[in-house]
């Protein structure tokens, strides 16, 4: 039975009109769930934030887990991303009279913040590991101290009464479009480049792979997403301040990559999506409406001392939690595995000529 529905499932996934019919129905249900209401504003906001946080952990991902490389600096991309749409929507943009132009706004904050990448990408020719960590930290830290520094954006008390220009389309276009850019970058050549670079960054370079063309490309393309999801952050939250982009949003993210599966865009998807939902789930208000059909003697209690104290503790659980995935699930959730709808045709041809009966070499990667 197992068996019957796998291959029925595979059969499926072979239909090259499945992603695109996926697609219209997402774009359909993105319009149709604001327009008519069919949930409620706080979830909504919870599926935007979801999409935003999709977009850092994948883009990150394809430094830290397809290249191997530790970087830290993706609040510092995320806050160029807002800082530029920010300034461009209230002071450059007509955005007011023509919202067309607000996308115009989020890609100029995501170019912005692939020329900050390129900074990042040099020193990465000369170091690895922890010490790309350490300037990858510096680089955070300079970015947050600038923005505190400059008056003209607002200093260390950031900008209010930004535009609500984010809408649940809009997150969902630029989720589609970056997680497809990301996909194709892997399997195209500069990305076995970057497979390359993680198992071996000498043997690479003399099997001549132009190491430092593949790490230009994927630092910037991972900022320029970065930047996006600043930008549609920005517009979402409706207020910005440094203290937004320090080292704790870094970490978040960096969560995100690690609970969900390094190199796997499936896995930064389902680890984004986890910790998004989970934090909404342990904030006290949340716990407590979902609890609420409780009889008062059970809720009351339990209110009182667990519920009202979510607010403490929710920083506590989610690294634990990280913390337990690490110590069963080395590599994360989807480690090195991947979704097979993410997999192009021709890969999945040549894997099952390869391996016909579907099974995996000592030390290949399950991609199925």
């Amino acid at each position: 039975m197992i068996a019957l529905m796998r291959e029925q499932w595979d059969l499926l996934l072979e239909n090259r009109w499945l992603v695109p019919i996926l697609l219209v129905i997402g774009f359909g249900l993105a319009f149709a769930i604001p327009e008519y209401n069919l949930l409620s504003v706080y979830v909504q906001l919870i599926l935007m934030y979801a999409g935003i946080n999709i977009i850092l952990a994948v883009s990150l991902n394809l430094v830290n887990g397809y290249m191997g490389e530790f970087s830290l600096a993706h609040a510092g991309f995320m806050a160029v991303g807002a800082y530029t749409a920010v300034l461009l929507t209230m002071k450059v943009f007509p955005v007011a009279g023509f919202p067309f132009l607000f996308p115009c706004a989020v890609f100029a904050g995501g170019l912005a913040a692939a020329l900050l990448g390129i900074i990042v990408a040099i020193p990465s020719f000369k170091v690895r590991g922890d010490y790309l960590a350490i300037i990858t930290l510096a680089f955070l830290m300079i970015v947050k101290s600038l923005i505190e520094n400059i008056d003209f954006i607002g200093g260390p008390r950031g900008i209010s009464g930004i535009m609500k220009l984010t809408t649940l389309p809009w997150v969902f276009f630029w989720t589609v479009a970056l997680v497809w850019m990301v996909r194709n970058f892997i399997y195209s050549k500069y990305g076995r480049g970057v497979l390359s670079i993680r198992e071996d960054e000498i043997a690479s370079d003399l099997m001549s792979v132009n190491t430092r063309h593949v790490k230009f490309f994927a630092f910037m393309l991972s900022s320029f997403c970065a930047g996006i999801a600043g930008a549609l952050f920005a517009h979402l939250l409706q207020f910005i301040s440094p203290r937004i982009f320090d080292i704790t949003k870094s970490t978040d993210i960096l969560i995100m990559v690690y609970l969900g599966g390094i190199a796997s865009i499936g896995g930064s998807i389902l680890g984004a999506t986890l910790f998004t939902v989970l934090l909404e789930l342990l904030r006290p208000s949340t716990m407590a409406a979902l609890l609420s059909w409780l009889p008062s003697f059970v809720f009351e209690p339990l209110n009182e001392h667990f519920i009202s104290h979510l607010g403490v503790w929710r920083m506590v659980i989610m690294p634990l939690a990280l913390i337990l995935v690490m110590l069963y699930w080395p590599r994360g959730i989807m480690g090195l595995r991947e979704f097979r709808g993410f997999i192009p045709r021709r890969d999945r041809e040549a894997h099952h000529y390869i391996n016909p009966q579907g099974e995996e070499p000592d030390g290949a990667t399950d991609r199925r």
